[in-house]
């Protein structure tokens, strides 16, 4: 059986109607189920996870834009995530039975049509980029909706009119593969530390400039590893977020004990960390064995012992049937 999924981030987190209303669409659709609902008040995001029948995914998808873009006024719009438009970044993953290419016509054939039904401007990323810097999403989204539309005019959407943006903003839609989103809380508020530390960990490090005023890179400690630093108001903490987007080159455990390790020498612990949608159940795997390497776990067992280590209850409950993937699906 071929599966599908997808984990739009909407920028909506704080309105339980608009949310539920796309929640909705998406149900509504035979052959998909809805396996997860993420949102964030500081944020003003919502991460919506789904999968099933690729045809039944496409559609669902496309009934979503259609309620986000009735729904959402990115003129409006404020938050703590970076974001440029309603339906802010729309990838696709293959879980099973699908490659790569078919998943990347899946992403084309969508965007055409909603070319023909609302026209609104959007870019392909990921394995879907037709232009190699637009790979990064990072790169698409800077200067976020308040650059708009003046962006269009250096980097014009991939389809869609850039005359159709005030109301919706601009989309990024592309095939990728499976992506977690993990942020590792800080004893801090300072913004500043998280930041520092998300240059450290992260793979595309920061910019040095020496006393000659020369420019150099110095790259992060982990490969396949976005990262930012923030402060949430909901938690009164600072958090790392992270985006692990190859988890084979650095999974949760991977990035909690790197920012552990950069956290310490700047004189702040880590507290815990928060899964942001779904991981699959081998994350857990991992941490646990590290805590206890002799020791053979049962599914539940691991579990628990991941959740310890790497604190996923500090800010809230964590429900392994609702995060994990294998558990959903």
């Amino acid at each position: 059986m071929k599966i599908l999924e997808c984990v739009p981030n909407i920028s909506e987190g704080r309105e339980p109607n608009i949310i539920e209303a796309i929640a909705h669409c998406i149900r509504s659709v035979e052959g998909v189920k809805l396996l997860h609902v993420d949102s964030g008040l500081a944020a003003n995001r919502t991460v919506y996870t789904f999968a099933g029948e690729p045809e039944a995914v496409l559609e669902a998808t496309f009934q979503m834009y259609l309620k986000a873009y009735e729904l959402i006024d990115m003129s409006k719009h404020q938050g703590t995530h970076p974001r440029q438009g309603a339906v802010d970044v729309c990838p696709f993953i293959p879980l099973q039975g699908i490659t790569m290419n078919e998943v990347i016509d899946y992403t084309v054939r969508l965007a055409l049509k909603l070319e023909e039904t609302i026209n609104i401007p959007g870019y392909y990323y990921e394995y879907s980029a037709v232009h190699p810097e637009r790979v990064n999403l990072a790169f698409l989204r800077k200067g976020k909706y308040e650059s708009l539309p003046a962006k269009f005019d250096t980097l014009p959407p991939d389809f869609g009119s850039p005359k159709n943006w005030k109301r919706f903003g601009v989309t990024v839609m592309g095939a990728r593969r499976l992506l977690i989103a993990y942020n590792v809380n800080l004893n801090t508020k300072d913004v500043a530390i998280a930041k520092k530390i998300a240059s450290k960990v992260r793979e595309s490090g920061k910019w040095e400039i020496a006393e000659s005023g020369e420019r150099s890179k110095v790259f992060g400690k982990l490969k396949s590893v976005k990262g930012l630093g923030w402060y949430i108001e909901d938690f009164q903490k600072a958090q790392v977020s992270y985006n692990l987007t190859d988890i084979t080159e650095a999974g949760m455990l991977d990035v909690f004990l790197a920012t552990q390790e950069e956290a310490e020498k700047l004189g702040v612990e880590v507290t815990g960390s928060e899964l942001v949608g779904l991981a699959p159940i081998s994350e857990f795997h991992k941490a646990a064995q590290h805590s206890t390497p002799n020791h053979i776990f049962s599914d539940d067992e691991g579990i628990a012992e991941a959740i310890k280590v790497l604190g996923l209850d500090e800010l809230k409950p964590f429900d392994a049937d609702q995060k994990i993937i294998e558990r959903l699906v």
